[in-house]
């Protein structure tokens, strides 16, 4: 059984006429009768009872009509609802993205995304960058938003390098400025420092880490095991200070004190990753476009 078939049964049930029918399809009326004839074959059945002048139903012809009718109207639901997504004026975009990038890079981005495209939903997904590859990796992400070097380099992954941030130490305005006062201070300085840390599988954790390791201390936590928001919450408080982007620094400097790091500081690359083998759906590649393009 052939959709087109459908479409010219239903058009002669409408008609009750071969050659308006045809018309009505824009088909010659030979060919139509034709795919009538092969329809029934196929069913078993007549479906028209012809008269000269008079095109009846058969009862077959009565039981396929309402179905035709249902399969026709279906398919131009599923045309419209493609058409859509095709356009983007529906569908969704499947986004990962670190903590701190949802704080600082992503609000103007998917505002700017949102008024363009207001039909398409938004699934955001925060996450470490080795959580974020993981669910890309198995689909459940269109895009993810990761910082370099990757945790675990995978050639099932494309990345493209968005941009470079600098790091800051924020600190509670009423704490004695870190550095001995300093308008900037070195990695060497937060010896002694009580730090306010990020739980373990944090990116800026392990940056950080390793940055004071580097200059050949360990570093000491006042506060261990929270998110981007919970440790801004613990430095406003005055429990100790933190390293964090810059970008998140500026959004959320009310009750903060912003240090800059010397030369040559620290900073962080983040990469826009997809999956190398599935090209993002029409929605997900305009988000990138925008990301790309900020």
């Amino acid at each position: 059984m052939q959709f087109q078939q459908l479409q010219y049964f239903v058009a002669v049930a409408e008609t009750r006429h071969f050659t308006r029918a045809a018309e009505l399809v824009h088909v010659a009326q030979p060919s139509l009768s034709q795919q009538i004839k092969a329809l029934e074959r196929e069913l078993g059945a007549d479906l028209f009872r012809r008269a000269r002048g008079n095109i009846t139903l058969t009862d077959a012809g009565e039981a396929l009509l309402p179905l035709a009718r249902r399969i026709l109207a279906d398919a131009d639901t599923a045309r419209h609802e493609v058409q859509e997504v095709a356009q983007l004026r529906s569908g969704r975009v499947r986004l990962g993205a670190t903590p701190s990038l949802c704080t600082g890079l992503l609000p103007d981005v998917l505002r700017a995304f949102h008024d363009r495209y207001p039909g398409v939903r938004l699934l955001i997904e925060e996450g470490g960058s080795h959580d974020l590859v993981r669910e890309l990796a198995r689909g459940a992400l269109d895009l993810a938003l990761v910082v370099l070097p990757l945790p675990t380099p995978s050639p099932a992954l494309t990345t493209v390098e968005l941009l470079r941030e600098d790091l800051v130490v924020v600190s509670s305005p009423d704490a004695p400025r870190p550095g001995r006062g300093r308008r900037t201070v070195c990695i060497a300085d937060l010896e002694g420092e009580r730090l306010v840390m990020f739980r373990h599988g944090y990116d800026l954790r392990e940056l950080t880490v390793a940055a004071c390791r580097a200059e050949g201390f360990e570093p000491e936590f006042a506060v261990e095991g929270g998110e981007m928001d919970a440790v801004l919450g613990f430095v406003r408080a005055g429990l100790g200070v933190a390293v964090v982007p810059r970008m998140v620094a500026a959004r959320s400097g009310l009750g903060l004190r912003v240090t800059p790091l010397a030369r040559p500081g620290l900073h962080r690359t983040i990469a826009l990753a997809h999956r190398s083998d599935v090209a993002p759906p029409r929605a997900a590649r305009e988000l990138q476009g925008m990301l790309l393009e900020r």
